[in-house]
């Protein structure tokens, strides 16, 4: 997310702070540099220049240029601004408004945004998230192939959907799932409308009438956050005619410049609710612009990082994990559960990017082979040891680990360097079992992540800069790269 705008930004704020002291001029050769960076995001032109005035008139200020550290002054002052973009000029953000059951979710939208698919990936966060009881019902009867997908999605998911009843309208099923809902006591009711290939006058008939028989308590318009602008005009148009309470941002993962999402807030004054950052059904995040300020700044997102982990790893299996690692024990079971750790968190380049100062480390995972393919061929050379050989690694002489490569189809080197990065980790462990590493390092580790990554982060936490080569050799040598040193 927003990965390119984020590349620039560290370009522009790495020279300033690289200069002991700032003039004026230092400080509108980066604003300029920055508000090239957010015209390339494709954030609007009149919000670039406000943004920009406003950063200037801020950091160019005598308390920022006699500060003992003027280039980290300005960039707080721009890592304030975005969160101002970002959330408007309130003071806080307005709250997710399902306080009322059965609350209902109107999902608008146009074709190809992704609505049915965000409307699974709300209920399984309202549910797991939450604790809520959901019903979803798909209003979309010109494509009776919608109303089998949110029904498939459902079962995937394990949230009850409306039962499909073929010749009735959008209305009567509306009727239909709100007296379903108010019956069986469900929390939220989310009601998926149909999508068109543009904004026209029936599509807006048939969701006010909806509106109207359902008294949403929020109106969500999800889109397309690759469309960049056009995101921003659709909004208008929908917020115009229907009313909308807020944004669901889909493909926010991808390679797409984020200007809409930097746009949507100031130019509609509707809030984005969540942003889709994925396929599968856990792919979507409550959008804080707090985080994603940072995350744009380069500066990580350790809480999403964290919360993450609390989401997609078994409670039980990282606390048993932790006990271990603090009594010094370590195997290769135990080598497994992390690297399959790893792979429900999303892979390592995702974890580095949450962490701040790893960001530039993260873009060059996969150059150093530690994909989610570096993942998997760790984890067969694992399946492929007796269960003794698992408990008991120093029992694996030259003529086993023949047979264990032969069975995971890899390479004896490859199996020779996972048992180094074995003999690594389990020196973590031991140290952490002493008190050897604390702060941020030991937290990730107790919410179930790599301990050995946490050894690299120091007593004191996270870096707050760019990795050291000597962190990168450390990450480098931990997880094992498939270039002999």
């Amino acid at each position: 997310m927003f990965d390119n705008l984020s590349d620039r930004l560290s370009d522009v704020f790495g020279g300033l702070r690289r200069r002991g002291a700032l003039t004026e001029q230092d400080v509108s050769v980066a604003m300029r540099e920055v508000r090239v960076a957010l015209l390339e995001a494709d954030v609007a032109l009149p919000i670039a220049r406000s943004f920009i005035r406003t950063v200037s008139r801020k950091a160019t200020g005598q308390a920022v240029m006699r500060s003992v550290a003027p280039g980290d002054l300005v960039i707080k002052i721009v890592h304030d601004e975005l969160i101002k973009l970002l959330q408007g000029e309130e003071n806080e953000f307005e709250d997710f408004r399902i306080d009322s059951p059965p609350s209902a979710i109107l999902m608008v939208g146009l074709q190809g945004s992704g609505k049915t698919t965000s409307s699974a990936k709300l209920a399984q966060w309202l549910t797991n998230r939450e604790s809520k009881m959901v019903l979803m019902a798909s209003l979309d009867t010109r494509r009776p192939a919608a109303m089998e997908q949110l029904r498939v999605l459902g079962e995937q998911a394990q949230i009850d959907t409306l039962p499909i009843s073929p010749g009735q309208s959008a209305t009567e099923i509306t009727e239909r799932a709100v007296r379903r809902a108010e019956i069986g006591g469900y929390d939220v009711l989310i009601l998926d409308t149909a999508g068109r290939l543009h904004v026209d006058q029936e599509l807006m008939r048939e969701v006010v009438d909806i509106r109207n028989i359902a008294a949403p308590r929020e109106t969500l318009l999800v889109l397309d956050g690759l469309t960049g602008q056009d995101a921003v005009n659709t909004a208008q148009e929908f917020d115009a005619q229907v009313g909308v309470s807020g944004v669901i941002l889909t493909r926010m993962e991808g390679d797409g410049r984020g200007g809409a999402a930097l746009s949507m807030r100031a130019v509609t004054g509707k809030p984005i609710r969540f942003v889709g950052t994925g396929e599968k059904l856990e792919n979507i995040e409550r959008f804080d612009p707090e985080r994603i300020a940072g995350r744009i700044l380069g500066m990580g997102d350790i809480v999403s990082l964290v919360e993450k982990a609390a989401e997609t790893l078994e409670s039980e299996t990282a606390a048993r994990a932790a006990r271990r690692m603090q009594k010094g024990f370590f195997n290769l079971n135990d080598m497994r559960t992390q690297l399959e750790s790893v792979q429900k968190m999303g892979g390592m380049e995702s974890m580095l990017s949450h962490m701040p100062g790893m960001k530039a480390l993260s873009s060059r995972v996969g150059e150093a082979g530690l994909g989610d393919g570096f993942v998997n061929s760790q984890i067969a050379i694992i399946n492929s040891m007796t269960r003794r050989e698992r408990v008991k690694p120093s029992i694996l002489q030259a003529s086993r680990r023949r047979r264990i490569a032969a069975g995971a189809g890899v390479q004896v080197s490859d199996v020779n360097r996972l048992m180094k990065a074995h003999a690594q980790m389990a020196k973590v462990a031991k140290s952490y079992s002493k008190g050897g590493f604390g702060g941020i390092g030991a937290m990730l580790s107790n919410a179930g992540l790599p301990g050995g990554l946490g050894s690299m982060l120091g007593k004191s936490g996270l870096p707050g800069g760019q990795p050291s080569m000597e962190q990168m050799r450390q990450l480098q040598g931990l997880l094992a790269p498939k270039s002999d040193r």
